[in-house]
């Protein structure tokens, strides 16, 4: 009989102790002594690890989403690169509020509705966030505004970037020799289900981005340059069994340079029509993502 009541006191004793702290992964040895607002509101931003996500459910806040950040009872997401370090302080847009349970966090979205997901503390600044009803866990990082390299969500998830703008521009050509892609003054990149969609115009000096005739249309990917993070090679693959291979960098979040590797040709292309969303539609992809 006494050992039966040690044993509840053991049990209740643990539940009180542990009621108001945040949930810790089993393979893991993190110190469990921290209340899960002290762990959330920390970090300045949480870096959605899409890649990593697990599951085939969707919360769409976060999968529509780069960071995240708990501001005193408010989120605030960046939903698009551009303007991302700068928009909201660093912090993004307002997407909606949020309170906490024991080991959940309840989140109130402003399109999207209600969401309460469990919280795991895996690393000092690593959680998961468990959707128990889908059965999907997504991963995300904490950091400080003041070393968060925002440059490399940049170059990790390029193609939406492309994505942010109605149209690129070009607005200079600077030496190499001449070639077929010297003739094209616009780009449009889409999202496209399995394949992400491209086309290109020759129309010239185009007032309204929206009217801009598309001569070619095709296919595009987004590959590493080994040995240059901050650099990618993309790949123009157009119906017509021709293709363009350049390497591009980004000049800003308004500006991104390519080099055309068959001729040596750099070309600059600025953004027109930028599209600020709550990312409604466009859901993120499991490809590249932001490493510690």
């Amino acid at each position: 009989m006494k050992s039966v009541k040690l044993l509840l006191i053991i049990i209740i004793s643990s539940v009180i102790l542990t009621s108001c702290t945040v949930n810790v992964h089993e393979d893991t040895n993190i110190d469990n002594n921290i209340s899960l607002p002290q762990l959330m509101e920390r970090y300045d931003l949480w870096y959605i690890d899409y890649a990593r996500t697990t599951g085939n459910g969707d919360v769409p806040f976060l999968s529509r989403a780069f960071t995240i950040s708990f501001l005193s009872g408010d989120l605030y997401a960046n939903n698009n690169l551009v303007g991302i370090g700068s928009t909201g302080n660093g912090f993004g847009v307002a997407i909606g509020y949020y309170s906490y349970s024991p080991n959940t966090i309840r989140f109130h979205h402003s399109i999207y509705g209600f969401y309460e997901l469990e919280v795991y503390q895996l690393s000092p600044n690593e959680i998961k966030l468990y959707d128990r009803y889908q059965n999907t866990t997504y991963y995300l990082m904490g950091y400080q505004r003041n070393a968060f390299d925002y440059d490399r969500v940049f170059y990790d998830n390029i193609h939406y970037f492309l994505q942010e703008y109605v149209a690129w521009e070009k607005v200079s050509t600077i030496g190499g020799t001449t070639n077929a892609f010297d003739y094209e003054n616009y780009l449009k990149f889409m999202a496209g289900g399995s394949d992400d969609t491209f086309k290109s115009s020759q129309d010239f000096n185009v007032s309204n981005v929206n009217s801009i005739f598309w001569d070619y249309t095709g296919q595009y990917n987004i590959l590493n340059v080994p040995g240059n993070y901050y650099t990618k090679r993309l790949n123009l693959y157009y119906n017509n069994n021709d293709y363009e291979t350049f390497k591009i960098t980004i000049v800003n979040d308004g500006k991104i340079r390519l080099l055309h590797e068959n001729s040596g040709t750099i070309y600059e292309f600025i953004g027109k029509g930028f599209i600020p969303i709550m990312r409604e539609g466009i859901k993120r992809t499991k490809s590249e993502s932001l490493k510690k």
